[in-house]
């Protein structure tokens, strides 16, 4: 149990919207409840107050099998299960698990109401005039388990189930003579829920192949050298482990030893190998691809990165769209509606159309199938699961429905510049010598000055140094002159490597006054190596932008989505980057003025905010919808509403992508569930059609819906 009192089941069994609604509703009422949220993909239950054998009782009433969490529960408390029950037999036991879905609990249902349909039909051939109360004995016996489960829910608060509406149909159908077909659409009911349980598997599947991204074993590393294999999940912080080539990268870490290129698809969709070396951070569920490495576990088994994605895929799938919100407010009212018009049109029709009360009997009832609000109800969470589960897999992460919504409907996108359209790290771009020295003497001097600093100047001249075979001199009698300078002897001259405020007045600066004004205007960094207070040259630092970001600024305006660049950086270098990228620049901002510039944005429709930053977590909270860049901050992560795992501009491009193909998915669900009703609605009226084609209308749509939703599942950016 947390702190406030929230406590966790898995229940098992529910296997679409209306299963959600139902556990909800019976929590809710119970005595101490202060709040209920249930996730259908993660088969979660989470309860803040209340008793919790109370709790699992209600869930049990219901047919559900409820299961407190490990810490969800205070010791001693009963952890109940329960038996099949109609809409929710649906072969989730675990007992289940691995079996083909043809041999599930809710499979052996479906077969034994066909066995006594089809039995009765040869029956009544053999003796006709029994033929009708066969019939009607495989009805009552088909809808005892269906009768038992709407009167749980009626009793939890649920009159108007879609059991219910069945139950009701087949019985009034049963009074009336149509026995045959009331048997038919009780097992076209059963198995429409075994279609949807099957769907339902398949979307949670796509979730929990996220876990199949973790080795089961570890090669932990022992004080004397050897090794021992232990079960990935018991790796700690601080574990020293051997990833072979071929391995799956156990945890996240740090390479203490060995070099390799590591396939991060898995994680973060990124197709290429990248090369790692000691000191690089590798992610658990990633491939080594080449030689051995040593690892140093830096975080445990719950919080590496595919347990993060997981769990925010899990929370996501939870947190519901819009678009979903009304639809089940909307289906809320529709069902007693659907009954009420039933009524008006059994009681209405003979006086004022002149139909005689079986006919007008048999087509409200008929009605009453054709409401069951199935697949007008699942059509967009599962649609959204869908979606949700294929981004995560191609390292686009969303936290829930209303932003997964929100994404594609952005009119503009506003960029952070440094580690968001640039790679974060200054790169040396120019070298300068004065007449009679030598670039690589330049640059051997500054390195030796900065030799053993961490700071980003200091290690992208080491880079180059290094790149270039340049032998760094010793130096000696290392000082700094914060924001100014870093000095040293060597070579017994007095080196110092300096913004050009500080080089001033150094002899020879003059020389050079020019230069500095061309490379700061073109967006650099200019640092004067000073050797005994004279000028020897110049070397221009610049972050560049990331390889694809102009292609993804180009890709978001052949969207219809303006990008605009906000960042903290001087105006010369912002423009800079602004114009190589053919972006517009807002510069030198602070957080509160980049809080600003995403308010006014709003006004103009729904802005996205891209960061990886501490400074960008304000305006990532105040956007629309957030989206944090791979590499960006805990902060970040937290405060956005997406990540984009791969530190590619592209993937917001992507983003967007997913977002329209979800809710175009969602749009196609909706036209397919509310068409096929108002079809078989005027059929039905007409006299055209009957009782078992409106249920299979409604397990047809159900059925499409959720084949469609699944398509998602293969999306892929620029598909």
């Amino acid at each position: 149990m947390d702190a406030d009192g929230r406590r966790e089941w898995r229940v098992e069994g529910m296997d679409c919207a209306a299963c959600v609604a139902s556990v909800t509703r019976a929590v809710e009422r119970l005595p101490g409840v202060a709040a209920v949220s249930v996730n259908l993909m993660a088969e979660r239950l989470a309860v803040t107050g209340g008793e919790p054998a109370a709790v699992e009782r209600a869930v049990v009433a219901l047919g559900y099998r409820a299961t407190a969490l490990a810490g969800a529960a205070p010791a001693g408390a009963p952890h109940v299960h329960s038996h099949t029950h109609a809409h929710g037999d649906h072969g989730d036991d675990p007992a289940e698990e691995g079996l083909p879905w043809w041999r599930t609990g809710k499979a052996m249902l479906v077969w034994m109401l066909g066995a006594l349909v089809a039995a009765a039909w040869v029956a009544g051939l053999v003796v006709p005039a029994a033929e009708t109360w066969l019939f009607v004995a495989a009805t009552l016996v088909a809808l005892l388990p269906f009768g038992r489960r709407a009167f749980a829910l009626a009793r939890a608060g649920s009159p108007f189930s879609i059991e219910t509406l069945m139950v009701t149909a087949a019985l009034g159908a049963i009074v009336i003579g149509a026995a045959e077909e009331a048997a038919v659409v009780v097992l076209l009911f059963a198995l429409g829920e075994l279609l949807e349980n099957v769907a339902a598997g398949r979307a949670r599947a796509g979730i929990r192949s996220l876990a199949a991204l973790m080795p089961r074993t570890a090669l932990r590393l022992r004080p004397d050298g050897g090794t021992e294999e232990v079960a990935a999940e018991r790796l700690a912080v601080g574990d020293l482990v051997l990833v072979r080539p071929g391995d799956r990268v156990p945890g996240d870490g740090v390479i203490e030893e060995g070099r390799s290129a590591i396939d991060e698809s898995p994680v973060t969709g990124e197709s290429v190998p990248v090369a790692r070396r000691p000191g690089d951070a590798v992610v658990a569920g990633s491939i080594n691809a080449d030689g051995a490495l040593r690892i140093r576990i830096t975080r445990g088994a719950a919080d590496n990165t595919v347990a993060r994605i997981i769990r925010l895929v899990e929370e996501a799938t939870a947190a519901r769209a819009p678009t979903q919100r009304f639809i089940e407010r909307f289906s809320a009212w529709w069902t007693p509606g659907a009954m009420a018009v039933a009524a008006a049109i059994i009681l209405l029709a003979p006086p004022l159309l002149g139909w005689d009360w079986q006919t007008s009997l048999y087509r409200g009832l008929a009605v009453l199938l054709i409401a069951c609000p199935c697949a007008l109800v699942i059509s967009v969470p599962a649609a959204m699961a869908s979606g949700l589960s294929a981004g995560a897999r191609r390292g686009l992460l969303v936290k829930g429905g209303a932003a997964l919504e929100a994404i594609g409907s952005a009119r503009s996108i506003a960029f952070d510049k440094t580690g968001t359209l640039t790679e974060g790290r200054p790169r040396i771009t120019a070298i300068v010598a004065v007449a009679g020295q030598e670039e690589a003497a330049v640059l051997a001097l500054a390195a030796a000055v900065e030799a053993g600093s961490a700071h980003p100047l200091a290690r992208a001249v080491a880079a180059r140094a290094s790149a270039w075979g340049v032998v760094v001199p010793p130096a000696a009698e290392a000082a700094a002159e914060p924001g100014q300078a870093v000095l040293a002897t060597v070579g017994g001259r007095r080196i110092a490597v300096g913004s050009p405020r500080f080089a001033a007045a150094a002899t020879g600066m003059a020389d050079l006054a020019a230069e500095v004004e061309r490379l700061q205007g073109e967006g650099n960094t200019v640092s004067v190596v000073l050797a005994d207070g004279a000028a020897v040259g110049l070397i221009a630092f610049r972050d560049q932008p990331r390889a694809d970001a102009a292609a993804g600024v180009a890709a978001l305006r052949a969207m219809g989505i303006e990008p605009v660049m906000l960042t903290g950086d001087n105006a010369r270098t912002g423009s800079a980057i602004g114009q190589a990228l053919g972006i517009p620049v807002k510069a030198e901002l602070l957080p509160a003025d980049k809080l600003r510039e995403v308010a006014a944005l709003r006004q103009a429709g729904p802005v996205a905010m891209v960061g990886d930053g501490i400074n960008d977590a304000p305006a990532l909270a105040a956007a629309t919808v957030g989206i944090a860049m791979g590499g960006g901050t805990q902060v970040a992560l937290e405060a956005a509403d997406a990540a984009v795992l791969r530190d590619r501009v592209t993937g917001v491009a992507e983003l967007v992508g997913l977002s329209r193909a979800t809710m175009a998915n969602v749009r196609q669900n909706v036209a397919v569930a509310v068409g096929l009703k108002a079809v078989f609605l005027v059929t039905t009226l007409a006299g055209v059609t009957g009782l078992w084609p409106a249920i299979l209308a409604d397990t047809g749509a159900t059925v499409l819906v959720t084949l469609n939703a699944l398509r998602l599942l293969g999306w892929k950016p620029g598909a």
